[in-house]
């Protein structure tokens, strides 16, 4: 996390809210012989305490799951460089703007009766995001094939302690600047994820 407080201001709520909406980290804890990181989505409890998630039982982090471990979940957003041409003032420097939430907690395998219903969940979850497509429904798949699938993989909890975010989006400039640098990004070209932390930026001050 940035240590400069003006990027530091985002609630709980707020850091978890980006959080469910993105329903997509990275998972990291300590391995027996180093740093271990999962790329995973997950599902958000209602109450924010906790998010459900799923792994391949290859996975080299899931043995060390039989009793609660110590995680980190890092959730990225958004993030481009930042031409100090964009600001309109003199003296800036070039940077990086970006989104990022960290969820420290513990992790732990669920029973194997917790599987389905995680997955319907999740695909529920994501489905949901594609109307007015039909929501794909797990019972679409042969029960064979999907017992299958199942045993390669295994549901596991976050227990969610601490929420930390880092939302720096030009916030220690001035408004003009911030929106000269909004603009330039948008002006950039260069993909949708860039228009939306603009969209960031431009709200930050709100």
């Amino acid at each position: 996390m940035h240590p400069n407080k003006a990027f530091r201001g985002a609630s709980r709520e707020e850091n978890l809210s980006f959080a469910k909406t993105r329903g997509f980290g990275v998972l990291t804890l300590a391995g027996p012989e180093g740093p271990l990181a999962s790329h995973i989505p997950f599902i958000l409890s209602e109450d924010g305490k906790s998010f459900a998630a799923h792994m391949v039982r290859s996975n080299p982090m899931v043995p060390l799951l039989k009793e609660d471990q110590t995680a980190l979940m890092i959730i990225s957003g958004p993030d481009a460089y930042i031409s100090p041409d964009w600001y309109g003032v003199e003296d800036q420097v070039p940077t990086w703007n970006y989104v990022a939430v960290h969820l420290h907690g513990t992790i732990r395998q669920l029973p194997e009766d917790r599987l389905r219903p995680h997955l319907e969940a999740l695909a529920e979850q994501f489905e949901q995001r594609l109307a007015p497509k039909p929501v794909w429904k797990l019972d679409k798949v042969n029960p064979d094939a999907l017992e299958r699938m199942q045993r390669a993989i295994t549901p596991v909890e976050f227990t969610i302690d601490r929420v930390e975010g880092t939302w720096k989006l030009a916030q220690n400039k001035s408004e003009e600047a911030q929106v000269g640098a909004a603009e330039g990004l948008e002006n950039s070209g260069i993909g949708q994820m860039i228009s939306e932390l603009a969209a960031l930026m431009r709200t930050s001050e709100d």
